[in-house]
């Protein structure tokens, strides 16, 4: 609630940036921020701001919305407060939020047929370290100092089971994790680890002494990566339309975003979705 008009919609707009920033800087996640039309519009609202992302199906997902809701809901629900001449004036309120659909973004933009591929960021565990025949003398213990020398530089773990390299590869996969690294006895000879990339599988041979500055370096390329290539993604997916005939093809032989013009006038809004009913059926 507040006391202005202009306090509630410079927080509706921050929110909504709010949620851009995170979703962009932190899942890697490209986002297009806009207003919703009166007809789509949170009911009751003035107006409400959206961003909107696009799965790798195709598929556009409203990420997180704010809503200016002016004082309706204040009348309605007879909401006031004292200004500072003593006088009852009604509240200018806001709502804003996003839901868990956000974590089934971040599974439907990065993921792959291999399980979840989580943005170095918000990754609780960003590398593994996969013990190589660990059966091995002098193996765990080398992996176990990695990983004391490594937890205070990123958030490291070991997969020291009983079960075999493979499975616990495909396991760090499956769950995601930004970095695996594997160490065994050929490594330690060499005095040297194997980065594997969850985005692009790609392997790369560090030495020791190197590790502390290069694992971090590989994470922002990793975070900076997932985001471009969802961006990259969303542009090849984007469709300028200048007809309603290029508009009902491409609706109806293309996923994605479609850009075009409009009058902004709800009677032209209704007027699409009907047309395109009937153009995308003679499709």
């Amino acid at each position: 609630c507040h006391a202005t008009k202009e306090e509630a919609e410079a927080e509706t707009r921050q929110m909504l940036d709010i949620y851009a920033e995170v979703c962009e800087k932190y899942l890697a996640i490209p986002v297009i921020k806009g207003r919703k039309t009166e007809k789509e519009k949170f009911a009751g609202a003035e107006y409400t701001l959206t961003i909107e992302s696009l799965m790798h199906d195709g598929r556009a997902l409203q990420s997180g919305t704010s809503h200016y809701l002016g004082t309706g809901f204040a009348e309605a629900f007879n909401i006031q407060y004292l200004d500072r001449d003593g006088k009852l004036q009604y509240v200018h309120q806001t709502s804003w939020g996003v839901s868990t659909r956000i974590m089934g973004a971040l599974i439907m933009v990065h993921g792959d047929n291999r399980g979840l591929v989580i943005p170095p960021r918000i990754a609780p565990i960003q590398a593994m370290i996969v013990p190589i025949a660990q059966h091995k003398e002098g193996v765990l213990d080398k992996a176990y100092a990695l990983r004391d020398q490594l937890q205070n530089i990123v958030r490291v773990d070991i997969d020291a089971s009983d079960n075999t390299p493979g499975w616990k590869f495909n396991e760090s996969e499956m769950k995601g994790y930004p970095v695996r690294i594997e160490l065994g006895p050929k490594d330690i000879e060499k005095d040297q680890v194997v980065l594997v990339r969850r985005d692009t599988g790609e392997k790369e041979f560090v030495a020791m002494a190197n590790l502390e500055e290069r694992l971090p370096a590989l994470l922002e390329e990793i975070q900076q990566g997932l985001y471009e290539k969802a961006l990259k993604h969303r542009e090849e997916k984007t469709t300028i339309v200048k007809t309603m005939e290029e508009f009902a093809q491409t609706l109806e032989q293309k996923s994605g975003f479609i850009k075009a013009m409009w009058c902004g006038d709800l009677a032209c809004e209704e007027k699409i979705k009907e047309e395109m009913v009937y153009w995308a059926r003679a499709y």
